[in-house]
């Protein structure tokens, strides 16, 4: 453990094993990509996409083990217990800050299949991360605006489409799917603009998570419902590398599978679209009580 260092120190160190990380395992994972690109068969893409999914736990692991030395967090985790590696799996997790992919990347790695997040198309210009994730086959979402749609409406229904091709690759070897459905960070000044009824949460969007359902509803175990929260206050990023978060709570909740939404058209079946709006607006109405229930055990007045 490196947290009697200053946290200037633990950052810059932490910062360094991260980069060294990535660029051992990024190394490795494009040798294998060449060779899909190169070799397109189904069968041997099969193969591959086993590969690069076991490169990409191994990486994870490392990042475990670099967060162990520099970290000195008091972990609060429930519902780990049950999880099954083999199987696909929906994950729904509320969206803080960017520590909560490494949170949920170091809790659930090897418990469950790897993770694929649905990822802004932007972050496809981050420098040798934005390239991996491509590799891995991480879908690339557009988010238009409603003033873009309405010059060019043949744009609508773009990120959906999007979802639903990945979906296609997810089926073929276990995965699981994770969906943020706030669609970004949570903070007070969206949670204003918003107006969201939520105390801790902005409204979800519910696109991603339904046509999810809709293409691989059958091939999913369950839901695993997400519920994160720090006790001290949502970290920034340097914050989480000079070790300055004390405390994480997670606790995950396996829900069933909700079989009036496997297979409908959400996009066209307005009756289905709104039944399946109404039960995420539920599931986010009982985590927001769920976040406050949370916060105000781990600060007693």
């Amino acid at each position: 453990m490196l947290n009697f260092l200053p946290k200037i120190v633990v950052g810059i160190i932490a910062s360094l094993l991260l980069g060294l990380n990535v660029i051992f395992w990024c190394t490795i994972l494009f040798i294998f990509t060449i060779l899909k690109l190169a070799l397109p068969l189904k069968s041997i893409r099969v193969v591959i996409d086993r590969i690069l999914n076991g490169i990409a736990a191994n990486w994870i692991s490392c990042n475990s083990g670099w967060m162990y030395l520099t970290q000195k967090t008091h972990w609060d985790v429930q519902g780990v217990e049950d999880l099954h590696y083999k199987g696909w799996y929906l994950v729904n997790s509320n969206h803080q800050s960017w520590v909560d992919i490494f949170v949920l990347q170091h809790l659930l790695n090897r418990k469950i299949p790897f993770l694929k997040f649905l990822i802004k198309h932007e972050l496809i210009f981050v420098p040798i991360i934005g390239l991996a994730w491509w590799a891995l086959d991480f879908p690339f979402m557009r988010r238009y605006s409603p003033e873009f749609l309405k010059k060019h409406p043949e744009m609508r229904g773009k990120d959906l489409e999007t979802t639903r091709q990945a979906c296609k690759k997810f089926s073929l070897i276990p995965t699981s799917v994770m969906n943020f459905p706030e669609g970004t960070r949570f903070t007070k000044a969206k949670h204003d603009k918003q107006n969201s009824p939520y105390r801790f949460l902005l409204k979800p969007r519910a696109g991603g998570i339904a046509l999810s359902l809709s293409a691989m509803g059958e091939k999913f175990k369950s839901i695993l419902n997400v519920t994160i929260v720090y006790p001290d206050g949502a970290p920034g990023f340097w914050d989480f590398l000079c070790g300055r978060v004390k405390r994480i709570t997670v606790r995950m909740q396996q829900l069933p599978i909700p079989k009036q939404f496997i297979g409908v058209d959400y996009e066209n079946d307005q009756v289905s679209r709104e039944a399946f709006q109404q039960w995420l607006y539920g599931l986010w109405l009982e985590k927001d009580r769920y976040i406050e229930q949370l916060c105000a055990e781990a600060n007693p007045a």
